[in-house]
This record gives C-alpha cells, sequence and structure tokens, in this order.
C-alpha cells in the first residue's frame, strides 16, 4: 500500500493530477517527549490518512538571533532527529507516507517570517545553522525514504533578504536528498516565493480569511473560496506545479473564518459548528480541483483520549464533530 501510493504521489503533476484518489489526505502529527506507539498511529489510521506531517524543532531565542539550536538531548523526543526516525518508521510500517517538516521555533512564539538579521555577519551565521538544521533532516529524509520534504515553514524576511543563498540550498538539499521537495509558505506569502520552479509543490498554509460570520454557514464559506481558488489556480498554472495545503484547519472557536491563522487563546466563544463548516466548504472547493493536491490538517496530537473535546477552542479536529466529517470525506477520496 505504502510503495504504490509513492508511486502515485510521485506522478502528480499540474497536468496529472486530476483524480482524486492521488490527494494527500493527511494530519500534521505534532513532536511528543515520547515514542509513538501503535495504538497512536492506530487513532489517524481510523480518520483514512494516507500521509502525516512529521515535523523536528529548531529553536531561535529572538527574531534577530542567528542561532539555531537542534537535535538536543533537552527538547522533546519527537522533535529531534531519533524522534523523527522512531514516528516515521512506525508510520511507514503501518502504510502511512511521511512528509518531514522541520520547523524554527522563536521563543515567546513570535512570527517565523518576521525572522530577519541587522547585520551581513548575522546572516551568515544564521545561513550556515540553518543550512546546517536543514540538511540533518534532508540526510534523515532519504535515509528514511520519506516521499516528501519540506525546506522551511513560513521564513518570508529570510526568503526575501537571502534569495540566492535559497536557491544554493535547494541544490545542496537535492544532493543528499531524492524524493519530492516543498516549502511551506504562508498564505499571505506564497505568491512572493521565489523558488517555487525548483519545487515539486507550491507549498501553501492556508488559512486564507474566508468570512466573517460568527458561525458561517457551508454557503457562505464556499462563496468566500472563490477570490482564493482563482489565485491559487493562477499561481499554479504559472509554476506549471500544484498546490499543497502544508497546513490547513480552523478553529472550533466563533468567527474562525475572520482570521483563520490566529491562535491566541483568549478567543471567545467554543463554536464546533463553524469548524465543521468551513472544513466542509474547503473540502468541497479545493478538493475537486486538478491543481489541489489536498494537504496537511493542522493539527493532531498523540495523546487522542485528553485532546480536543468539546470544550477546546483550538485547531485540532480530535473528540469533535469535524473528525468525523474528515473521516467521511478521506474514506470517500481514498
Amino acid at each position: 500500500m505504502k510503495n504504490l501510493f509513492i508511486l502515485l504521489l510521485f506522478g502528480i503533476s499540474a497536468q496529472s493530477c486530476t483524480s482524486q484518489s492521488q490527494k494527500i489526505n493527511a494530519v500534521s502529527f505534532v513532536a511528543s517527549g515520547k515514542a509513538v506507539t501503535q495504538h497512536n498511529v492506530t487513532q489517524i489510521k481510523q480518520i483514512n490518512v494516507n500521509f502525516a506531517a512529521v515535523m523536528p524543532f529548531g529553536f531561535v531565542s529572538n527574531l534577530d538571533s542567528p542561532r539555531i539550536i537542534h537535535n538536543t538531548d533537552k527538547q522533546w523526543f519527537g522533535e529531534t532527529a531519533l524522534g523523527v526516525k522512531q514516528y516515521t518508521t512506525l508510520l511507514h510500517e503501518n502504510g502511512i507516507a511521511v512528509m518531514i517538516k522541520p520547523q524554527l521555533w522563536i521563543w515567546g512564539g513570535a512570527f517565523t517570517g518576521k525572522l530577519k538579521m541587522t547585520s551581513q555577519e548575522d546572516w551568515i551565521t544564521l545561513e550556515d545553522n540553518y543550512r546546517d538544521f536543514i540538511i540533518t533532516y534532508a540526510t534523515l529524509a532519504q535515509e528514511m525514504n520519506a516521499a516528501l520534504f519540506c525546506i522551511g515553514t513560513e521564513l518570508e524576511q529570510f526568503i526575501f533578504n537571502r534569495p540566492e543563498y535559497w536557491l544554493k540550498l535547494i541544490t545542496e538539499i537535492k544532493q543528499v536528498y531524492k524524493g519530492k521537495l516543498t516549502y511551506a509558505a504562508n498564505w499571505d506569502e506564497y505568491k512572493r516565493v521565489s523558488f517555487w520552479r525548483t519545487l515539486d509543490f507550491i507549498g501553501v498554509d492556508g488559512y486564507f480569511p474566508i468570512c466573517d460570520a460568527k458561525t458561517p454557514t457551508v454557503a457562505q464559506a464556499r462563496l468566500g473560496w472563490q477570490p482564493w481558488k482563482k489565485e491559487l489556480a493562477s499561481v499554479s498554472k504559472t509554476y506549471n506545479t500544484p498546490i499543497l495545503f502544508t497546513e490547513y484547519g480552523y478553529r472550533s472557536v466563533d468567527f474562525s473564518g475572520k482570521e483563520p491563522w490566529r491562535s491566541d487563546p483568549d478567543m471567545p466563544g467554543v463554536n464546533l459548528q463553524g469548524q465543521v463548516n468551513l472544513t466542509q466548504a474547503l473540502f468541497q472547493e479545493l478538493y475537486p480541483e486538478s491543481w489541489f493536491a489536498g494537504g496537511f490538517i493542522w493539527k493532531w496530537f498523540l495523546d487522542d483520549t485528553n485532546s480536543g473535546g468539546l470544550q477546546n477552542k483550538m485547531f485540532t479536529p480530535q473528540n469533535k464533530p469535524v473528525e468525523q466529517l474528515i473521516k467521511n470525506h478521506f474514506f470517500r477520496i481514498n
């Protein structure tokens, strides 16, 4: 099953991605302090995924710091190379393909898109640090036969200010990793990324503003997708490359379609129906499109029993009505 799916994935192009059976139906598998178990993987198999993102982390002290700390014994197990190997091995044993997606975390939760150095010396240090971070996991992705590797997540200022570095880095990544490549651009960044022609998927973290209503109806949300669909289709056509949502999802909170990227915990009002309606509209509007390759739901925790729930306001679909919607949709697509 795994090998067949990977062959399908590797055959996707902007022209050939016409069958919904080829879509990437995936979750973002959140790193934990513990090893993943068969029970944890069974939970995502039950919602009919065929792919999962495994996400190691590097840590940066502030927005103008050039140093990245990664793969240390002070991190959670799932954030390290050893954890990535263990997660990927068990996912593969269950027929689930893997995207390895290294990410940066800036202390205090600062937005990574604003990471920007103030001197040439610091830019060079950041570049060297990031190269070490990303080549570590590109090499591991090749060793683990991961189907997809993400070269970065929401690094707009880094990419805009150092374009030559990124082209060179992509060449270096391709020397150690032979699978498919993407980059996870923020929804308002992806049109300005300069290196899409060198990658296999245009990766978008799909938090587009869709509807200002407290509880958007499916019809309202579908209408809200129309301008974004035209834009996405145009970019896909320009680069002859399919769009992949490297992250997508909605919080179970009031007005969750207005600014879907918001993650602050004090947003008022649990709203399970809004989450369902917005997710349903995304499925109905994007999945039938030939240029849309699928995506990775944000986000899925290992501890399924104690994650999400009817009073939870965050992104996870776990133990909420939207989980059944996702399960049914992935079953139909598969």
